[in-house]
């Protein structure tokens, strides 16, 4: 009997292997080709697209990321950031280089990614499902139709690859069916996830279905090797839940890991300004200041983009939306949001609770709400030790001023910054009484919109009282110098060289000479020992008993002691 049972299992190895050696020389002669769709495996024109294009900054090293969470409890992420700011580049990557079927090497063999030891494992060896979710809901008149047709047509195209699947129509049961015969995890790819939470602002009941879908599709599905999700808002959520909390999400609120590669960094622009010739130090004023992990900085991709191949610094990411967008969220009627953005106007920073928004453009409890979707939309950035948001750049800082200039309950704001240009040349003119009545002025056009009680307060006022400065100074804030803390120090970039350096120092309360005096005897000009050129030392002071502003200003010339 032992005789037998060993002959059989000889015969059935034999039959195995020469089964095997059939289906190589059957697919090796008769050349079998996966089937690429639109959506399935699609092909890779569109990231090809991107590397031809005449400005192409390496982002590969995002899949060294994805490939370390493929087909783990962590394969779940969720990036949500603003418009332009390379998701979509990103996701036809990660397609690109995910396809089975395809042959893409020869698009990332001269990238970053090719260096990884994960590379080649991955490359082109998962079945990939990429989809806009715009596209459909514009094709379609309901999230009911738009969930139909999504499926008809994925399904459509599962069935020319793996034609003996039954499904009966849903794309949970045909993907289901695949990974029983493969054993392949699928890698799933959406793009504009949020669309919806868009268009269906106020549409609760569709949104719910929505949501329903993407949790079935999603959730404890052992065929998802990868689900990656792009928008601009990070996902819903329902009292304090998720609907999808399958889902690691990298926000302007927290990008961890995922920082550097939606944006450009400080390093990437330093190059492109090189090859193209063009002022960093203008780029970077303009375009940088979105801050992320670890204090990371980043630009706006589309802008300096579009900087570098006009050859000129412009508002360029704006004109992808209209001011009205901003506009309708920051006239909101919450208690204490005037002030608010009057302060971020300003250049101050206002400590935000980002938790409690409900990742929707609708449900607005509170000015955090307000300020937190700014953030995400990408009119604010993020500090997350301090929590505190913050105009980015002067790109942005524009279209806040754009956003107000029509609004009437926003005047005193309006006036002091057109009336900033000429208090900044009394301040060159040395001309203390212009601009100690100037910053009276704009105090008493805003005194309504916060108390006026500290030297914060007092620093509000006079940044709003000098906006234009940004256009020609570095703006330095409470900078670290000599012996503590200068209030503000104005660096001229090197564009505006002519103009002169400032130090200024505040006192509530105390007397304008004292200002003076601190800024000598604390050695604040250290703060300028590289700067070659004029000096003015500016003292600010204001009396609560005459509810009066003075000004001292004293010229000094680089390397004097003071």
């Amino acid at each position: 009997m032992t005789g037998i049972n060993k002959d059989f299992r000889t015969r059935e190895k034999l039959d195995y292997y020469f089964r095997t050696i059939y289906v190589i020389l059957f697919l090796s002669v008769s050349k079998v080709v996966i089937p690429m769709g639109k959506y399935v495996n699609p092909k890779m024109g569109k990231f090809q697209r991107s590397l031809n294009s005449k400005i192409y900054v390496d982002k590969s090293e995002l899949i060294a990321h994805t490939n370390e969470l493929f087909f783990t409890e962590d394969c779940f992420i969720c990036i949500s950031r603003p418009r332009r700011f390379g998701k979509t580049m990103a996701a036809n990557m990660l397609a690109a280089y995910y396809s089975r079927g395809i042959k893409s090497n020869h698009l990332f063999d001269n990238l970053k990614i090719a260096n990884d030891e994960s590379y080649e494992e991955h490359l082109n060896q998962h079945d990939t499902l990429m989809v806009n979710m715009q596209s459909f809901l514009s094709k379609t008149e309901t999230v009911s139709k738009m969930l139909e047709m999504l499926q008809f047509e994925i399904i459509t195209e599962l069935k020319e690859i793996y034609p003996d699947v039954k499904c009966n129509n849903d794309l949970t049961d045909a993907l289901h069916g695949i990974y029983a015969q493969t054993d392949r995890p699928f890698v799933i790819l959406i793009d504009e996830w949020d669309c919806l939470f868009r268009e269906y602002k106020d549409d609760n009941e569709s949104q719910r279905q929505y949501l329903d879908f993407l949790r079935l599709l999603f959730k404890d599905q052992a065929y998802i090797g990868l689900a990656y999700m792009t928008g601009i808002l990070p996902i819903k959520k329902y009292g304090t839940h998720s609907a999808l909390n399958m889902f690691d999400e990298y926000s302007m609120a927290d990008p961890f890991e995922f920082a550097n590669y939606f944006g450009f960094t400080d390093d990437e622009v330093g190059e492109l300004c090189a090859e193209f010739k063009m002022d960093v130090e203008e780029v970077r004023a303009w375009y940088n200041g979105y801050f992320v992990e670890m204090g990371t900085p980043i630009y706006n991709p589309k802008s300096v983009a579009r900087c570098m191949k006009k050859a000129r610094i412009g508002n360029y990411w704006i004109k992808t939306e209209t001011y009205e967008s901003i506009q309708g969220y920051i006239k909101l009627d919450f208690a204490g949001l005037q002030g608010q953005i009057m302060r971020l106007i300003a250049g101050e920073k206002i400590k935000v609770n980002t938790n409690k928004f409900a990742n929707d453009m609708s449900t607005f409890n509170s000015t955090d709400d307000v300020l937190t979707l700014l953030l995400h939309l990408g009119y604010l950035t993020y500090d997350w030790d301090t929590e505190e948001v913050r105009i980015p750049n002067e790109e942005v800082k524009q279209e806040f001023v754009n956003s107000i200039e029509d609004l009437e309950d926003w005047s005193g704001i309006v006036g002091a910054i057109h009336t900033s240009e000429s208090l900044l040349q009394a301040i060159w003119n040395m001309d203390s009484a212009v601009v100690a009545d100037g910053v009276q002025r704009v105090h008493e056009q805003n005194a309504s919109l916060f108390e006026y009680n500290d030297e914060n307060s007092l620093s509000c006022v006079l940044n709003l009282a000098l906006y234009s400065a940004s256009n020609y100074y570095s703006v330095f804030r409470e900078l670290p110098s000599g012996k503590g803390f200068a209030d503000l120090v104005f660096i001229p970039r090197r564009k505006f060289n002519d103009k002169p350096a400032m130090v200024v120092e505040l006192k509530w309360n105390e007397t304008v000479q004292g200002a003076i005096t601190q800024i000598k005897e604390r050695s604040y000009v250290s703060a300028l020992e590289e700067y070659q050129g004029n000096l003015l030392l500016v003292g600010i002071s204001y009396s609560k008993k005459s509810k009066t502003h003075e000004c001292k200003i004293e010229s000094l010339e680089y390397g004097e002691s003071g």
